[in-house]
């Protein structure tokens, strides 16, 4: 008897079972895949295991020459209306993270730069400004009210120069008290590691 013969014998939702079954590695790609595309949270789960595998963890670098000073600052309002500069803050070991609330790779590492900020935020010798790039910062404030985040938002005020931020997010950067860029990253990375956290603490002995 032919394939035909087969087919026309067996009931049709038989048929289309024996077909998911033939196909189904396809179409689980195909559902993935479409997952990835339109769903945001989709994308910074994945990344999130992504993270988990300690391949993506910050470092800082141990160079700290004069030559990779920033010498172009820029102007911020803090989470209490306050506009300030990035000039103010030498003496201190600032990290700044460029961020909006539609950005997949942000939202993923988010976790590691709350826990990362747990553990120095009571250190006066450190400054975190997360710089919110989203059109309207309410819906900055709004998306990590939701999360219950503790972080400070801040929001850019002035032009940001290209030597820390180039218009790709997320972005980090890590400055000792002497105002040198330590740690440039495009992209999402871990900074909860128990490396990252022993770095941050020479720069902070430094």
């Amino acid at each position: 008897m032919n394939e035909n013969n087969k087919n026309e014998k067996q009931p049709t939702n038989l048929i289309v079972i024996n077909k998911i079954k033939k196909h189904f590695s396809s179409i689980l790609m195909l559902i993935v895949f479409g997952l990835l595309i339109f769903s945001p949270d989709a994308k910074s789960f994945l990344i999130k295991q992504l993270l988990f595998t300690g391949l993506f963890n910050a470092e800082i670098s141990e160079v700290n020459s004069t030559d990779n000073r920033l010498e172009n600052h820029f102007d911020f309002k803090d989470y209490e209306g306050n506009i300030r500069s990035t000039a103010d803050l030498k003496g201190k070991v600032v990290f700044i993270n460029f961020w909006a609330s539609w950005c997949p790779p942000c939202i993923a590492e988010f976790p590691s730069i709350e826990k990362f900020h747990s553990k120095f935020k009571n250190d006066g010798n450190i400054v975190f400004l997360m710089i919110n790039m989203d059109d309207d910062i309410a819906t900055g404030e709004k998306f990590f009210e939701k999360k219950n985040y503790t972080m400070p938002i801040a929001q850019a005020v002035s032009q940001v120069p290209e030597e820390i931020y180039s218009g790709s997010l997320p972005t980090s950067v890590v400055l000792d008290k002497k105002g040198i860029v330590r740690m440039r990253h495009t992209g999402f990375a871990d900074y909860n590691s128990e490396k990252f956290h022993v770095q941050i603490q020479q720069i902070l002995e430094e």
